[in-house]
């Protein structure tokens, strides 16, 4: 029994994987929702250019993360930006770490290609382990009003020290990810 878990950019052989991971992670409908939120992703050239990254063992798709390109309106320096959204971990698989590894492993393919700021919204308490802090109170706005309640979820790390200090302004995702429904936390 291998078990070795190991990680990769994605193929477009792996579109009906990376769709099941989806939605066995979430609840049916959610699942479903999701699913088609990363099929549309793929084909949003605003989303352009996308980091896409499964993790896999024994040959089988297990974990799926997106990131897709982001700007800052009303930013005075060239930035480059990026939203971590979403990711998920074949329900048979959760709860053995494969999600945090994965995200490790994406924020570090994101340096290398020098991205200098990552965006989630997503639980505090999960994302701020990798790092995140509260983007709001550091002067990133999210595209759409997150309640008052959520809003430490909406959340930015640094991959470029200096980064967060020498930016700010309301972030402007791509068309597909830019809908009310995705932001009501």
């Amino acid at each position: 029994m291998s078990d070795q878990l190991r990680f990769r950019s994605t193929e477009a052989t792996d579109r009906d994987a990376i769709a099941s991971v989806h939605r066995s992670a979430f609840s049916d409908n959610q699942g479903n929702e999701i699913a088609q939120l990363v099929d549309d992703l793929f084909a949003d050239t605003t989303a352009q250019p996308i980091v896409s990254l499964v993790a896999e063992m024994d040959q089988a798709v297990v974990g799926h993360v997106l990131l897709t390109t982001v700007s800052i309106e009303l930013n005075a320096t060239d930035v480059s930006a990026m939203i971590l959204s979403p990711v998920a971990v074949d329900a048979s698989m959760q709860r053995r770490g494969i999600g945090s590894q994965l995200i490790r492993y994406g924020l570090g393919e994101l340096q290398s290609l020098r991205v200098e700021l990552v965006f989630v919204l997503g639980y505090p308490e999960y994302y701020g382990r990798f790092g995140f802090r509260p983007a709001g109170e550091l002067g990133f706005q999210a595209p759409h009003v997150i309640p008052p309640q959520y809003a430490d979820a909406w959340m930015v790390i640094e991959l470029r020290q200096g980064a967060i200090a020498q930016n700010h302004g309301t972030i402007q995702c791509s068309r597909v990810l830019n809908q009310p429904q995705y932001w009501s936390a």
